[in-house]
């Protein structure tokens, strides 16, 4: 089992994380075929970090962007991503993986990954699962099986063909996997596979924002507004109580106010929001 892999890291001002992830990617014992890392504008020494590693191994690539001056919610990482995706030299590729900057991992990490999917055919989207330590405690950051989170979702060449590649926009991690399940493909995290994710998620947004941006990703998406409703319930009762139930609900109604883009996809907006109501309904759906 040698099934050939590539690797696409987008980065802007990760000079504090990047080595742990290159170091991570250089350890395993089954090597990428091409690892391309994505210089999104940074600001601090990440280019300077990332032509170091280039020099020193000729499978590990640079693209290097221009500094637009700010970060590009939602959109900027995905563009970054395909100017990775472009300069690919390794055009035979069966499996690809979109790998964060922030991530540590064992040397058979990528070894173990493959491995579930050539054990099953059906997945089209898969990961592991992340983990961040506080107060020296390992923690999980929870999500449905059927997440794969967007920092270390790897994409089997024909899943990645039949979604018609990511949505250039805010919930792209998303939406790649709703139209994948809708196309019959299964996805999937693999919860024996660890990774370390040295800046937890929404760190970087702080509390408050990050819980309005997830409001309008889910807007941007098409989320029934039922279901949105139902979140911020559950959010009741989850610091900050109160306060992250109305930062989610405003997210999604400025969004709405706004009239934000969204996916112009109306039948997967019609699955998404199908599986929705099935799921208040207590019936199967991909969340099982």
């Amino acid at each position: 089992m040698n099934p050939k892999y590539v690797i696409i890291t987008p980065v802007r001002d990760e000079e504090t994380y990047l080595k742990e992830t290159v170091v991570s990617v250089l350890r395993q014992r089954y090597r990428p075929a091409e690892y391309i890392l994505v210089n999104d504008g940074s600001r601090d020494s990440t280019g300077e970090i990332i032509d170091d590693y280039v020099r020193a191994h000729n499978w590990v690539r640079a693209v290097h962007r221009r500094d637009r001056g700010y970060r590009k919610w939602g959109a900027g990482i995905i563009e970054a991503f395909y100017d990775g995706f472009n300069a690919l030299s390794c055009r035979d590729w069966e499996f690809m993986c979109k790998l964060d900057a922030d991530l540590s991992f064992e040397p058979d990490y990528f070894e173990r990954a493959l491995t579930k999917f050539e054990e099953n055919p059906r997945i089209g989207i898969g990961g592991g699962v992340l983990y961040h330590y506080r107060n020296g405690q390992k923690i999980l950051e929870k999500h449905p099986q059927f997440h794969v989170r967007g920092g270390v979702k790897i994409y089997r060449r024909k899943c990645w063909e039949d979604i018609g590649g990511l949505w250039v926009g805010p919930g792209s991690d998303t939406v790649d996997e709703v139209k994948a399940n809708m196309l019959g493909w299964t996805t999937m995290s693999f919860s024996d596979l660890h990774l370390i994710h040295h800046r937890p998620t929404g760190e970087s947004w702080g509390r408050w924002g990050g819980l309005v941006k997830d409001g309008r990703i889910d807007y941007v998406y098409g989320s029934h507004p039922l279901f949105l409703m139902a979140k911020a319930l559950v959010r009741l009762f989850r610091r900050p109580y109160v306060l992250g139930s109305a930062a989610l609900v405003y997210g999604y109604v400025s969004a709405f106010i706004k009239r934000t883009p969204q996916v112009d996809d109306p039948k997967l907006i019609r699955y998404l929001r199908g599986q929705q109501l099935a799921r208040l309904m207590g019936r199967k759906t991909i969340w099982k």
